[in-house]
């Protein structure tokens, strides 16, 4: 009976940047535990949707650019009219980029917010209406402990600050949408081995700083992050909403 509420069968569930990494991991996750996956990214080069298929998970993919103001509702539209309804909408397309900040252009900036917090927003904004009319749905936003402390030694301060967006804007949808049956949560990741945190041959020495902050003095495989997701995700959190889940291997706790 436990095991049960882990499940999550036959609800639609999508997973923005769900080709790589993070998003991938959650994508297995969800799909091993039952769902019907609808996962995005601007490209499929790195063979994500192949594993999920080759998994024998029920997927389908959607190509979209993040950048462009209308692919959200696009997505929502095409899992909608695919579907006829969204149960679990994971929002893991982000990406980073660090730099001092006095050097830090606007193109940048306009990037980080754009992907990191706009269209998140964008995303919650569009399947909030099919959720209340369905009865109900649970999001799940990709923070990071980046939105909680100023972690070193990479200077990452417009990062940082669109990954405490990200967190407030959970909490405030929990709360606007909990008479809804909406629950909104976000896990805030700590590093993680994935194409985002392969550093070039002159960040190397960043490693090792990074495991020594961390009191498990290791980096985190995304499938340590994927069974957290489909906790969020599932009935077995049910009476959890507005929360920021820290998967950090320790870090945050020094």
């Amino acid at each position: 009976m436990i095991l049960e509420r882990f499940k999550v069968t036959n609800k639609i569930a999508i997973v923005t940047g769900g080709t790589r990494g993070i998003g991938l991991a959650i994508a297995h996750a969800l799909g091993a535990a039952g769902a019907k996956l609808v996962v995005t990214s601007r490209t499929d080069k790195f063979g994500g949707l192949e594993s999920l298929q080759k998994a024998n998970l029920d997927v389908s993919f959607y190509e979209g650019d993040m950048h462009d103001k209308s692919v959200p509702q696009k997505i929502i539209n095409f899992v909608i009219e695919k579907y006829g309804r969204v149960d679990i909408l994971v929002n893991n397309a982000g990406v980073a980029q660090h730099g001092d900040m006095e050097e830090y252009n606007d193109e940048l900036l306009d990037k980080i917010m754009n992907i990191n917090v706009d269209s998140v927003f964008r995303m919650c904004r569009s399947v909030l209406t099919p959720m209340k009319k369905q009865g109900g749905g649970v999001i799940l936003n990709i923070g990071s402990i980046s939105g909680l402390v100023s972690n070193i030694p990479q200077p990452q301060v417009a990062y940082n600050a669109s990954k405490a967006a990200v967190h407030m804007l959970t909490k405030s949808l929990a709360s606007d949408y909990a008479d809804q049956n909406i629950r909104v949560n976000a896990l805030a990741p700590g590093y993680f081995r994935t194409e985002m945190t392969k550093l070039p041959k002159e960040h190397e020495h960043w490693y090792p700083i990074w495991n020594e902050m961390t009191p498990l003095n290791r980096m985190g495989e995304t499938e340590e992050i994927g069974t957290a997701a489909l906790f969020l995700c599932s009935p077995a959190s049910s009476y959890i909403t507005g929360e920021v889940l820290v998967i950090d291997g320790g870090y945050t706790s020094r």
